[in-house]
């Protein structure tokens, strides 16, 4: 007997059920209230496109007072933090390491040369792996000098003339490009995107096939299996990267100063990480839609705080904190600052063993969660 066209009784049935089911499904209604939330938080608060505050230090071989009241306007200008005093070998030190993205060096004679009306040269040093993050700031010191001096040096002030030779050496991107800051991040965006959403499906694929009780009924322990579930994207993580890499020499011409055989070691510490993590949330989620969206949870902070997009220096000191959790963030360090800057093993080892605790951390939460998995 065919039913009426629409019944209100059914269609309030399915919805009931609907509704029902959602609320029995606690991760799937997190992620809907959760996800708004956090975009909320982190384009509202975290995200600068002009960033301020950022980290610069001082070489003062001429520490005289219109030096200091340089330093003092730079500060005051809301674009530096001022890190302190170093020498040049510390400067340079620093830069290498991503720990400053400024160094301002005053020559020796700054002040004598000044009151002479003789502009003597500033030379600043601009770490312009991320040109997003120097332009703004670079444009405030073009404008400094002038307000600076003016009330204690009115005679300087001609229009053709400014009191200071502003120098601005962006060291490992001299002409400011764009594609040698995004290619390289885009290799550990790619691997973290893919691998973490490939192994994150392949517990739950177990379960939705049925395959899994098979699984449960072999010796195998859980290390076992989740290494060999593991081992596999290793390769296509290795092979993606290969791609990048020639795509990033032969069509973007990015520089590559350091060692490939460094890149590649980083790369499969980072791809391990990305694979533990995948695997972590496949044991966690009952379903692959769960699975998915534990993956875009973690991959939206992930690709807003660890530097990719918006300069990681420029973040709140709170932004800064949750992005240094993230191997992401760390891996971008890493890859920047071999490709561009040539870092060695010991420049880059604080920010490999962050990777290393966090996979340790993920491993072993994986491994007690497939444990209750298999009781």
């Amino acid at each position: 007997m065919r039913g009426t066209p629409f019944s209100f009784a059914r269609w309030l049935g399915i919805l009931i059920k609907e509704f029902t089911q959602l609320r029995r499904d606690r991760l799937t209604f997190g992620m809907i209230v959760g996800i708004p939330i956090l975009q909320l938080l982190l384009f509202g608060f975290a995200i600068n496109a002009d960033p301020r505050q950022l980290p610069t230090a001082v070489v003062m071989a001429d520490p005289g007072p219109f030096a200091r009241a340089y330093v003092a306007a730079m500060a005051n200008s809301d674009y530096f933090k001022i890190v302190g005093t170093v020498d040049e070998r510390d400067a340079d030190r620093l830069l290498d390491e991503g720990r400053v993205q400024f160094v301002v060096t005053f020559p020796p004679g700054f002040n004598r040369d000044l009151v002479r009306g003789l502009a003597p040269t500033l030379l600043v040093e601009a770490d312009a792996t991320d040109p997003m993050a120097a332009g703004g700031a670079i444009a405030v010191l073009n404008r400094l000098g002038a307000s600076v001096f003016a009330p204690d040096l009115p005679g300087l002030q001609r229009p053709a003339q400014p009191p200071v030779d502003l120098r601005v050496h962006r060291r490992y991107n001299p002409e400011g490009l764009t594609s040698y800051n995004i290619v390289p991040g885009l290799l550990g965006v790619i691997l973290t995107m893919t691998l973490v959403l490939m192994t994150g499906l392949a517990m739950t694929r177990e379960r939705e096939r049925g395959t899994f009780e098979n699984l449960l009924s072999t010796p195998a322990t859980p290390l076992e299996v989740m290494t060999g579930k593991i081992v596999p994207y290793i390769l296509i993580g290795l092979i993606q990267v290969t791609l990048i890499l020639l795509a990033a020499r032969w069509i973007f011409n990015v520089p590559m100063h350091g060692s490939l055989l460094l890149l590649y070691a980083v790369v499969l510490l980072f791809i391990c990480a990305n694979l533990t993590l995948g695997i972590t949330f496949s044991s966690i989620a009952r379903n692959q839609l769960q699975a998915m969206q534990m993956t875009f949870f973690f991959f939206l902070p992930s690709i807003l705080l660890s530097g990719f997009m918006f300069p990681f220096l420029g973040m709140p000191g709170w932004a800064q904190a949750v992005g240094n959790v993230l191997p992401l963030t760390h891996f971008l360090v890493l890859v920047r600052g071999i490709l561009l800057k040539g870092n060695g093993v010991a420049t880059l080892w604080p920010h490999v063993w962050p990777i290393l605790l966090f996979m340790s951390v993920v491993l072993a939460l994986g491994l007690k969660t497939f444990r209750r998995t298999l009781d």
